[in-house]
Formats: structure tokens, C-alpha cells, sequence
């Protein structure tokens, strides 16, 4: 790869979007069950050794003179490894709850300025003699699926990813360029449409630099039993599910639910469409039902707004903020939006993707993967956000919620266990 590389519009969006009370690191959290007791120094090594050989890994952000404003990526010269990656031991290796309170405490940290952006923990001294790895990075310098080829790289027998250049733009004719500003007039045109007023919602919070993270593992067959009897794809049956379990949430919290629509923003990859490094991405809106009280009738619903949003597609329609993000020039970004971002309430409530990983079994120095649940970043003002990760034979979701706004988040994270097997049971 080159020495250099810019970042795109939308990367330079996350970077602008960052801040003490809103970081922009996304990450995973890897469980791991080796055969026997690990060695760790041997670990930490391997992984040394496995992540140097990522390109990705080498970048920092470098400002640049001109355009003024502006940044690119550059490899690190002076790129050590020690100060991205580390082991702690469990202070309890008993209690189940260990995990997701370290990696509470670990997704909060920031990531270093001077250097790469990302970080690798690994936590050793778990239930069963298992041990995680916690990877987080940031999301200027790819997306989620970007993060998953980088990640691969980490694993055994998997060569680590080496980034398609970014290729030069292709001479359009005049047609193709009015085209292209017809179909963004268009899409902002959405965006404004799509705004609502700024509203005390269920999910809008005061900024925080807490976070409280919540893992969740529902067994794939359930959800493929739910998707024969009652038909939608897999991300119409989780989206289904969380609409319920929202609900619920909501309920026990004593907050109105009837005529509760919370709004969703789905992103969505570009990245076998679109090559290159960084982000690529485009999104869909998809209106969660909170305030039906039917699980068949909510699974409906969202089916039809999901329809609605794949036969216009990811080029079109108010979820195509990324792509309108990334035709901005970088220093407009660093300008405005950090500011808008407050903003974002307006448009949607809460970020929910899905990263899937190869179904091919995983492992780490000999130790299997068992578990993955990623984690997203908070949009500004927000309290929520939720990632959903495929893998094998469960599906592993990640809560990441603003600690202050949302301490009972483990009240969430049960309310999704229950609500799929209520929609399981209705197939009986």
C-alpha cells in the first residue's frame, strides 16, 4: 500500500464527530477457549508479531498544509507495538459479570493521537480458563467490515489484509456529473424531510464519558425457525427482536410505549461495490415498532420498511447520509460537523449494524473463538447502540449505552433473551 493515503469525506466526518464524551472507536470482543492453560507472554507475542504485519495498523493521521484543514493517513515511522497492545488478568475469575465490565471500563479509554488509533487488550484469568481479546479502532480508519478484514489478520492461518488502493477517479461525462448532483440534491433532499424536532426521546441522553457495555447470545437456529414460519431475513428478525425488547425495557422503566416509534439507522456496507480503503458506507432508516403490541405484528412491520428500503436501495433515500458525508471536502468537516452532530437525534434514535464474521472456525494460538460481540459508537446525544455479529452457530449482539443515562442496560440485555423466545414459541 502507499506510504500516504487520504482520508475520505466520511472518514474525516468520524474524526470531526470524536470528542471526550463521543468517541468514534468501534471494536469486538473475542472469547477464546484454549485446549489447556495458555501461555500468555507466548500470546502476546504471536499477536505482536501478527499485528505489525497489518498495514492498516501502521497509519496516523498526519495534518496537511493544504488543502488547510486538511489530513491524510502516513505510516507511522516510529511505530512500536507495545503501546497498542497489553494483558490484564481478570480480577475475578468467577464471576461471569468480569468481562463485560472490564471491556465497559476498556471501550471508554481513548485511543492515542500520535499514533495508530487502535488498541488490543487481552484478558486473561476468565470463567473456565477461557481468555478475550478486545480490539477497538477508530472509526475514521475503516468501517465495519473494513475492521473484520483487518482483524483476520490476527487469527491463525489467515494472511493479514493488505488494502486495495483507492483508485483514481474515472473522467465522467457531463451527463454522468449532473447524474450524480441530481441524485445527492435528491437524497439531501430526504434528509431534510426525514428530520424531526428535537424531543425528549426514550433514547437521548446528556453527554457522558462512562459507557456500560451488555453481551447478549441467541442461538442462530432459533432465529432461522422464526424466519421459515414467518418469512424476512435475518436482520429483519433481530431488528423484530429488538423493537420487543426495547418495549419491554421501556415498560419496566415506566415510560410510555403506545404510539412509540423509535427510528433506526442501518448501515450498510458498499465495500464489494465501492474499492478502496476506509469507509464505505450508505445506510437505510427503519422505523422500530415500540408501540405495537403484537411480535408478529412488529416482525410485519419491520419487513415492509426494510422492503421499502432495499427496492430503493443504498444509493437513495434519507439513510444515504454517509454518502453525502463523504462528497464534503475534509476541512468542511472539521468546520461543521462536530456541530451537527448534536443534532442527530433529529433524524434517528439509536445506530444498529451488523458485522458478520466467516463461518469458518476461528482461533488464536490453537484457541477456538467461541464468542464475538461487537460494539458500535454512540452517535452524539444518544444512549444506544447496538451490533450484531453472525458467527457460527449463535448470534452475538453488543450493547454499548451511555453509563449515566442507561445503567440498567443488563435489564435490556435479558429483555432481547426473552422477547426471542417469545417469537420462537409463536412458530410451535
Amino acid at each position: 500500500m502507499p506510504h500516504t493515503e487520504p482520508l475520505s469525506g466520511l472518514d474525516a466526518a468520524f474524526l470531526a464527530l470524536d470528542s471526550r464524551h463521543t468517541p468514534m472507536h468501534m471494536g469486538a470482543v473475542g472469547v477464546f477457549q484454549p485446549d489447556g492453560e495458555p501461555d500468555h507472554e507466548q500470546l502476546w507475542w504471536l499477536l505482536a508479531e501478527r499485528a505489525e504485519a497489518i498495514p492498516r495498523l501502521r497509519l496516523r493521521l498526519r495534518e496537511t498544509w493544504f488543502p488547510p484543514g486538511g489530513a491524510r493517513w502516513e505510516r507511522d515511522p516510529v511505530f512500536d507495538v507495545e503501546r497498542h497492545l497489553r494483558v490484564r488478568r481478570a480480577p475475578d475469575t468467577h464471576d461471569p459479570a468480569t468481562l463485560s465490565r472490564y471491556a465497559s471500563e476498556w471501550i471508554a479509554e481513548p485511543l492515542p493521537e500520535d499514533a495508530p488509533p487502535w488498541q488490543l487488550d487481552v484478558l486473561t484469568g476468565l470463567p473456565g480458563g477461557q481468555f478475550a481479546l478486545l480490539f477497538k479502532l477508530h472509526h475514521a480508519l475503516t468501517d465495519g467490515a473494513g475492521a473484520v478484514q483487518v482483524a483476520a489478520g490476527l487469527f491463525d492461518g489467515m494472511p493479514p489484509h493488505v488494502d486495495t488502493p483507492t483508485p483514481e477517479p474515472a473522467d465522467r461525462s457531463w451527463r454522468e456529473q449532473l447524474d450524480d448532483v441530481v441524485r445527492s440534491a435528491r437524497n439531501g433532499w430526504d434528509v431534510v424531510r426525514s428530520t424531526r424536532p428535537l424531543h425528549n426521546a426514550p433514547l437521548a441522553a446528556f453527554p457522558s464519558t462512562a459507557r456500560r457495555l451488555a453481551f447478549v447470545r441467541i442461538d442462530a437456529a432459533d432465529l432461522r425457525v422464526i424466519r421459515k414460519r414467518h418469512g424476512g431475513t435475518p436482520n429483519d428478525v433481530a431488528l423484530a427482536v429488538l423493537s420487543g425488547a426495547l418495549r419491554s425495557w421501556l415498560r419496566w422503566r415506566g415510560e410510555r410505549v403506545e404510539d412509540v416509534t423509535l427510528r433506526a439507522l442501518i448501515p450498510v456496507s458498499l465495500r464489494s461495490r465501492v474499492a478502496g480503503a476506509g469507509n464505505r458506507l450508505s445506510g437505510y432508516l427503519c422505523d422500530l415498532p415500540i408501540g405495537i403490541a403484537s411480535p408478529l405484528g412488529r416482525l410485519a412491520h419491520v419487513r415492509t420498511c426494510m422492503d421499502r428500503n432495499k427496492s430503493a436501495g443504498p444509493q437513495a433515500g434519507p439513510g444515504t447520509l454517509p454518502l453525502l458525508a463523504n462528497q464534503l471536502p475534509v476541512p468542511l468537516h472539521r468546520l461543521f460537523t462536530g456541530f451537527a452532530g448534536v443534532s442527530s437525534n433529529a433524524l434517528f434514535d439509536t445506530t444498529v449494524t451488523n458485522v458478520p464474521l466467516p463461518s469458518i472456525p476461528l482461533r488464536v494460538g490453537g484457541a477456538q473463538l467461541s464468542a464475538a460481540y461487537p460494539v458500535v459508537p454512540l452517535a452524539p446525544g444518544q444512549a444506544l447502540g447496538v451490533a450484531v455479529t453472525p458467527y457460527r452457530d449463535a448470534v452475538h449482539i453488543g450493547l454499548n449505552a451511555n453509563a449515566d443515562a442507561t445503567p440498567d442496560i443488563g435489564v435490556l440485555a435479558e429483555a432481547l433473551e426473552k422477547e426471542t423466545a417469545i417469537l420462537h414459541e409463536l412458530c410451535s
